[in-house]
C-alpha cells in the first residue's frame, strides 16, 4: 500500500475532489426496474444516461446532431451516474474492487463508427476515480435510437468488496 493510499489522499473520494466533482443523488429508474443488483461480490448497474442534476437529459443522434466531443462529455457525465448509483448501493466507494465490465451504447447515425471515442468518456473516468481498480472490459456499440433519444447509456458490472 503506497503512502497516499495509507493516508487517505490516493481515494476515489481524494479524487471526486480534486476533479472538482460533486456526487448528485443517483438517478431514480425511469421504467419498471431498479438501479442496482447485488449478487454475491459482483453488482449490476442498470443502464444510466447523460442526465444532470437538475434532470435535463442530452439527447440527439451521435454522428449527425452531436459531434464525438461533446458526446465523450455526455458519457463521462453518465459515468458520473454510474458512480452515485455505486455510492447509493455501497455506502463507501472504498469497497469497488473493481470495475469490471462497462456496456456504453451510442445513439448513433448508420455511418457513424467512432464508438469507442464517445464511451472513452466514461472509461477515462472510471480510471481517474479508481486508479488501476478503474480498468475494465468493455463494449462501445452503436443503436438506432435510446430511451428518450439520450446520446448515450452505460451499464457497468462491479467487484465489491465486504
Amino acid at each position: 500500500m503506497s503512502y497516499a493510499q495509507e493516508t487517505g489522499r490516493d481515494t476515489p473520494y481524494a479524487r471526486l475532489k480534486h476533479l472538482g466533482i460533486v456526487l448528485p443523488d443517483a438517478p431514480p429508474p425511469i421504467a419498471n426496474f431498479i438501479t442496482h443488483v447485488r449478487e454475491g461480490n459482483l453488482l449490476f448497474l442498470s443502464g444510466q444516461g447523460p442526465q444532470e442534476v437538475d434532470g435535463f437529459l442530452h439527447s440527439g443522434k451521435v454522428g449527425a446532431d452531436v459531434g464525438v466531443e461533446v458526446a465523450y462529455q455526455h458519457a463521462r457525465l453518465t459515468g458520473i451516474n454510474l458512480i452515485a448509483v455505486m455510492q447509493q448501493a455501497l455506502g463507501d466507494l472504498n469497497r469497488v474492487k473493481r470495475i469490471v465490465k462497462l456496456l456504453g451504447m451510442v445513439n448513433a447515425t448508420a455511418d457513424f463508427a467512432e464508438h469507442p471515442k464517445v464511451i472513452n468518456g466514461c472509461s477515462d473516468l472510471m480510471v481517474e476515480i479508481f486508479g488501476e481498480r478503474g480498468r475494465h472490459a468493455r463494449s462501445a456499440v452503436g443503436f438506432g435510437s435510446l430511451p428518450n433519444n439520450i446520446t448515450v447509456e452505460i451499464e457497468a458490472v462491479i467487484a465489491v468488496r465486504d
